[in-house]
Formats: structure tokens, C-alpha cells, sequence
């Protein structure tokens, strides 16, 4: 009766395990502190190696190459095969042929671009712009026509700007115009347009009458609590050199990622896209319009090379190619998030879709006149 019914044997005997596992000649230990994790029958080497990045199975860039590389190597008949089709010859001579005209002059923007971002200091436009923010505007649009760079550029360069007291309108002009206006953007244009060089001109007039449009709305309508004071970017601590090819590196991977992108896009419409499509949209004034102008916010293209994908499109007029060219470098998805990104979501989800709408009009009526 006192082994079976008593309280007493069974609350000397609970701590015993604990006492006998830290004898040595107990196996596995358990830590009494309570500072390593328990130890229990699944905690062996085998669930262990499923837990994390320490079991070294995840992929990684070079394994990945390599098993690609691997794959068509033992794929190659096939592969060759299929690149020899009709279509896929097509799609690859429109490819290389945008990638060739457009690299040396995105290169070149991008080398400009990250000189004008890291030795021209953002104090220098402050000074040279006029005070009254409505002669401001349209003198920072127009500052855009001498100062290359890309649309990648232009976000964080407006930043600084309205950092050092440029009124935000007129840093906003010039957020617009300066990758749609500049030198090298000009002259890859006509380069890409030889038989027409009015192109030039009205993507000239079109763009510049956006930005200062949109610079002057901006300053009419626009509220201060949409607009979100940009944050110091870390690069102004930098070295001069290692920020400029800090900026170099930046602007290649990213718009030289879109050029592909781009480039592969319009050699698609080119070969696969079937050509009744391609006509039935073109053929459509309004419609072909408003399609390129999606394109262009799709697509993504660096201002340096859109106007070779924008010349192959040879199915639509040339009021919708110039439409591409004025919406493009003002408006796409990754402006989209870098605009959110450095003035705010609030004031992106208001600037955006005006400046689409209005790029969109402007250019149909400048491209209706010149064109």
C-alpha cells in the first residue's frame, strides 16, 4: 500500500533522469542551463543537413551556368535545329542588329551620365536656376537638352536637387526632359532614323513640352505632403572615382538588362507576332498609339538605345514610334519604383499617371503636326 498508494517514492524519484544524465557515462548529454538546444531522436546528422543554408545543396550562379551550359551541350542537335528555322533566324537577325547599333551609344550615355552625377555638384543648377519657380521650370527643361544622361540618372540627380532647395518643380522638369532630350539620345535617334530626320525634331518639341507642362502642373496642383523629401544617398561619402564607376557599373547591368529585354521584345513582334496582328493595330491610328505607348512602360529601355527598337517597328506610323520614344524615358516600370522610391509611393502614384496621359497627347498631336 505505501509503494503504490503514497505521493512521497513518486516525487523523490521525478528528478532522476535529470541527475543521471549528467553522469559521464550518459550519452547524449542534455545541457542543463537551458543554452543549446535539446537533444532528441531527429536531431541526428541527417535532419540536421535539411535545416538551412549550411547543408551547401542550394544553388548558386556558377553551378546554375554550368548546368546550363551542360544542358545544351547535350541538347545541341536540337538546339541547332530549332535555330535554324526560318523564324528563329529572323528573330535572331532583328536581335543582333538592335544590340549593335544601340550598345555604343547606351556605353557612351552611361559613361556621361555617371561623369555629369559625380563631378558636377547638384549646388551648381541651385545657382543657375531663377528663383521664381515658373521661369525655373521651363530653364531646368531646357538645361536637359546639354546635360547627358539616362532616365536611371535623372531620378537621383532631381533628389539631389530638391535636396539643396531647387524648387521641386522645376527638378522635376528636368527629371523629364534630361533623359529625352540630351545629346546622345538626340543623336541615336537620327542615327536610327536616317530617312526621317523630322523624328528628331518632334521628339525634341514633344518631350520638352511634356517636362516643362508637367513642371508647371506640378507647380500648380502639387501638395508638399505627397511629396517626400529624399533621403542622402550613401555615394555622396564616396571618392569621386570609386562613385563614378559605382555609377558606371549600376546603369550598365540595369539598362544594358533592359536593352536585352527590349531587343528581344522587337525581335519577337518582328518574328513570331503574326503580321495580320501587327497591321490590325497599326492600322488603327488611336489603337497603335496607345499600344506602343504600353509598350514603352513594359519594356523599360534605357533612353540611349529605344529609339533602334522603336525604328524596327516599321508596322506602325511614325506618330506611335514617337509616341514610344516620348513615354519611354518618362514613364516605365522601373522609373515607377525608382520615383516611389526616392520621393515617395504617394507622390509616384499621382505623378506617374499624369505623366503618361499627358506624354501620350502631346506626342499624338507633335507627331499629327510634324509627322
Amino acid at each position: 500500500m505505501r509503494t503504490t498508494g503514497g505521493t512521497g517514492p513518486v516525487a523523490t524519484t521525478k528528478p532522476a533522469p535529470q541527475a543521471t544524465d549528467e553522469t559521464p557515462g550518459n550519452e547524449p548529454t542534455k545541457p542543463a542551463s537551458g543554452d543549446g538546444p535539446a537533444w532528441s531522436p531527429g536531431d541526428g546528422p541527417e535532419s540536421s543537413s535539411a535545416d538551412g543554408p549550411e547543408d551547401g545543396r542550394h544553388l548558386n550562379p556558377p553551378l546554375l551556368l554550368t548546368l546550363l551550359l551542360l544542358t545544351a551541350v547535350m541538347l545541341q542537335d536540337p538546339i541547332r535545329a530549332a535555330l535554324s528555322a526560318p523564324v528563329m533566324q529572323s528573330w535572331m537577325t532583328v536581335f543582333v542588329a538592335v544590340m549593335v547599333q544601340a550598345l555604343p551609344f547606351l556605353v557612351l550615355g552611361v559613361l556621361l551620365s555617371a561623369a555629369i552625377a559625380v563631378f558636377v555638384p547638384p549646388s551648381f543648377f541651385a545657382r543657375a536656376l531663377p528663383k521664381r519657380p515658373a521661369l525655373a521650370v521651363p530653364v531646368a527643361g531646357a538645361a536637359g537638352a546639354v546635360l547627358p544622361g539616362c532616365e536611371c540618372a535623372s531620378v537621383p540627380v532631381a533628389g539631389a536637387l530638391v535636396r539643396r532647395g531647387v524648387t521641386p518643380a522645376a527638378a522635376l522638369a528636368f527629371l523629364l526632359s534630361a533623359p529625352a532630350i540630351n545629346p546622345i539620345v538626340l543623336t541615336a535617334t537620327a542615327v536610327a532614323f536616317p530617312g526621317d530626320p523630322e523624328m528628331v525634331l518632334a521628339r525634341f518639341v514633344a518631350s520638352l513640352l511634356v517636362a516643362c507642362a508637367m513642371g508647371w502642373l506640378w507647380h500648380r496642383l502639387g501638395r508638399t505632403d505627397w511629396l517626400r523629401p529624399p533621403a542622402r544617398t550613401t555615394d555622396e561619402n564616396q571618392g569621386k572615382g570609386a562613385a563614378f564607376w559605382g555609377s558606371v557599373r549600376h546603369d550598365v547591368m540595369h539598362a544594358g538588362g533592359f536593352l536585352v529585354v527590349g531587343a528581344m521584345a522587337a525581335a519577337t513582334l518582328k518574328a513570331v507576332v503574326p503580321a495580320e496582328w501587327l497591321q490590325a493595330a497599326a492600322g488603327n491610328p488611336v489603337l497603335s498609339v496607345l499600344a506602343l505607348a504600353a509598350l514603352a512602360v513594359l519594356l523599360s529601355i534605357c533612353s540611349e538605345a529605344d529609339a533602334f527598337v522603336a525604328a524596327s517597328l516599321t508596322q506602325f506610323s511614325l506618330t506611335a514610334r514617337l509616341t514610344f520614344l516620348v513615354v519611354g524615358p518618362m514613364i516605365d516600370l522601373k522609373l515607377f519604383a525608382m520615383q516611389a522610391g526616392t520621393f515617395g509611393r504617394a507622390f509616384a502614384l499621382r505623378f506617374a499617371p499624369a505623366t503618361f496621359a499627358l506624354a501620350v497627347v502631346v506626342s499624338a498631336l507633335t507627331g499629327t503636326v510634324l509627322l
